[in-house]
């Protein structure tokens, strides 16, 4: 048993130590609750780090790196920053230009243009370098790829950059490049091409009633030199910026509109008429008179101008262009309109009436031969040449085939009936008029020419005494039918009114002409006493007649009875009245269309019939007018058979018409029925 003292010492010991042990404990448990919200607290600073040592990693690995790949890798970044750094310095210079070709080109053209050849030289550049940059960047990322010196996600992040590039370099596409500026200054170059176009084209002003003969020569250029040089150097940007079409385009437009606008003040509605619109060419005769001269108009003046500025405007963009827009121009502006009235014209019925009208049309277009080949003889106005070259072949085919069937039209004419009036058959009034214009100097020369372009095309021979041989045997065959028709008359009166019209016809339109001139004189003589013969003829076997009801006979030896004396007078005034109304009322419907010949026979009959008559009356007259019906037998006063004789003969108006013989054929389809529509020509 231990001592008491001693086992006091070592039982307060032992609690000494338990204490000890207890505050060590209660400290030891304070620090891991100090130390656990020290760790909670430093779980996100532990993530944070986590994630950071990542890129640190990346970022230390080169100094991981063998050595020899570290200075290789050097020298790979110093080539990629160069053409790199170079292309972000005009990146940024081409956004400088933004303001500036935003800005209206209208202001200051020239300062436009030298900015936008500016940013056309930066997109050339950055087009040029970025594929340099973009390559050395790839060959960047290859090599840190192949030595595992950079991080993965940021190599993949530049390749993905690095393809988008490419991919806009490889289409060749500059607006990608600078967010579409250019085509944007492009527009804005367009819009000004077109006002400065639209501000100086201003149609000629005129009237259709004008004398285009007297409109005043057009200058060369219808625009000043200084907007010419502007169109120009915008046209050039366009060309260099694959834009060029449409600034021809622009043009074309702008100045073909403003052709249409002058064409329009000449009333060129009749261009458009078809076929089916009329029915023969005369009842479009007076447009194809306008259509000459609009067309040479249209031609000398508004094509001419309009070549010459087209060449102006584009010479530097060559000659094919040029012509191209110069053509399209005379398209779009209804050039083409003129040659199809043209072609409309001879698809028409044929008839004499139509020959000289083709030989207008020949002629029009064989003056403007020259200005035709100059201004459409390039390739791009293939369209125009083709349509005048088959205009032109059927006008001459027209014209020769009417012209070699005329004396065959006016034999099948000699087998209708005569004028029932007398008067001149229309056959012969155009006959006769189309000889005379065909042998005169305005067409006998257009005529050769056709008739020699006509047989040159089957190879055969042309002599102009073919041509005057022709119209002779013509105006022979005139005369044949004359006399044919002549005799056909069961009116002899009748009949030698007709002849003394036709002779006379013969003898005032031809004489003074290249057809009387190759006929002679004695010709002439001949008709001429033809006309007296039958006029001579008429009035003996009609009016000069009428006189013998007027017989003084019987009344001398019956003086001295006055009532004898008035029976007879007023059964010999019965018998003239009776035959002077059948005569007047037959002859009224018969026409002398000369008015001089016309003056001159009622003047004859005057004379033949008047003074007997006005002698009669007032020697017997008394004996009836005191007669309860003196009015039956005194029916017309001296002046009023005068004013009633020297009315005959008169034309009727409203008998124009058309020659209406045998539509002319190869085979004379159109049956004989055609032929007997004829009608009286009216002077």
């Amino acid at each position: 048993m231990a001592e008491p003292g001693r086992s006091d010492v070592n039982g307060n010991d032992m609690i000494g130590n338990l204490i000890a042990a207890r505050e060590s404990l209660k400290l030891s448990l304070e620090k891991s609750k100090a130390l656990g919200f020290a760790l909670e607290k430093a779980g996100p600073r532990l993530d944070e780090i986590n994630h950071r040592l990542s890129p640190l990693e990346a970022a230390v690995r080169p100094i991981r790196a063998d050595k020899e790949a570290l200075i290789a890798a050097g020298d790979h970044i110093n080539r990629a920053i160069g053409p790199a750094a170079a292309v972000l310095k005009v990146f940024d210079a081409v956004h400088g230009l933004e303001k500036s070709l935003l800005s209206d080109p209208r202001n200051n053209l020239p300062g436009y243009l030298s900015v936008l050849k500016r940013l056309e030289e930066a997109l050339r550049f950055m087009g040029d370098n970025c594929g340099l940059a973009i390559q050395w960047l790839e060959d960047i990322l290859d090599y840190l790829e192949d030595n595992v010196m950079a991080d993965e996600q940021h190599l993949l992040n530049l390749k993905k950059s690095l393809k988008g590039l490419s991919e806009l370099q490889s289409d060749g596409e500059k607006a990608g490049l600078d967010g579409g500026l250019l085509n944007a200054a492009l527009d804005k170059l367009e819009g000004e091409f077109r006002r400065l176009l639209t501000e100086h084209s201003v149609p000629l002003p005129m009237s259709s009633s004008s004398d285009l003969g007297e409109q005043a020569v057009i200058s060369p250029s219808l625009l000043p030199v200084s907007a010419i040089h502007k169109l120009q150097a915008i046209l050039g940007r366009l060309r260099t910026n694959n834009r060029l079409e449409k600034g021809i385009s622009i043009y074309v437009e702008v100045r073909s509109s403003n052709v249409r606008a002058s064409l329009k003040a000449l009333d060129l509605d009749y261009l458009e008429i078809s076929l089916a619109e009329f029915n023969d060419v005369q009842s479009i005769e007076g447009y194809i008179a306008h259509w000459g001269k609009h067309l040479e108009f249209a031609v000398k003046h508004l094509f001419e101008a309009e070549y010459k500025l087209c060449n102006d405007v584009f010479e530097r963009m060559g000659l094919d262009v040029w012509m191209g827009c110069f053509s399209k121009i005379a398209a779009q502006a209804g050039f083409l309109a003129f040659l199809q009235f043209g072609k409309t014209v001879t698809e028409s019925k044929k008839d004499p009436i139509k020959l000289l009208k083709l030989l207008d049309i020949f002629a029009s277009l064989n003056k403007l031969r020259l200005d035709f080949n100059r201004l459409f003889g390039g390739a791009a106005c293939m369209e125009i040449q083709n349509l005048t070259r088959d205009l032109i072949k059927r006008v001459i085919d027209g014209a020769a085939e009417i012209f070699w069937e005329l004396l065959v039209q006016v034999e099948l004419q000699r087998q209708i009936p005569p004028p029932p009036d007398g008067n001149i058959p229309i056959l012969v009034s155009i006959i006769t008029d189309h000889c005379n214009k065909l042998l005169g100097d305005d067409y006998k020369p257009i005529l050769n020419q056709v008739l020699l372009i006509h047989r040159s095309w089957k190879r055969e021979k042309f002599q102009e005494r073919i041509l005057v041989s022709e119209v002779l045997n013509i105006v022979k065959a005139i005369e044949l039918n004359l006399e044919t028709w002549t005799k056909a008359y069961e009116d002899s009166i009748l009949s030698n009114i007709f002849a003394m019209n036709n002779h006379y016809h013969l003898f005032k339109h031809l004489k003074g002409t290249k057809v009387g001139d190759l006929l002679g004189d004695s010709w002439f003589r001949e008709h001429e006493q033809y006309k007296d013969y039958y006029a001579t003829i008429f009035l003996r076997d009609s009016w000069g007649k009428l006189p013998g009801h007027l017989s003084r006979e019987g009344l001398i030896l019956f003086s001295g009875g006055r009532a004898t004396a008035r029976d007879l007078v007023k059964k010999r005034l019965k018998n003239f009245n009776e035959a002077f109304d059948e005569m007047y009322k037959r002859q009224s419907c018969w026409v002398v269309p000369d008015r001089a010949l016309r003056e001159k026979i009622c003047q004859q009959i005057v004379q033949a019939v008047v003074p007997v008559y006005r002698s009669y009356m007032q020697n017997y007259g008394p004996l009836v007018e005191q007669d309860g019906s003196s009015s039956k037998y005194a029916k017309y006063s001296v002046q009023t058979l005068e004013q009633m004789l020297s009315s005959l003969f008169l034309p009727k108006p409203g008998r124009y018409a058309s020659f209406k013989g045998r539509q002319l054929s190869d085979k004379f389809e159109n049956g004989i029925s055609d032929l007997r529509r004829t009608t009286s020509a009216v002077v």
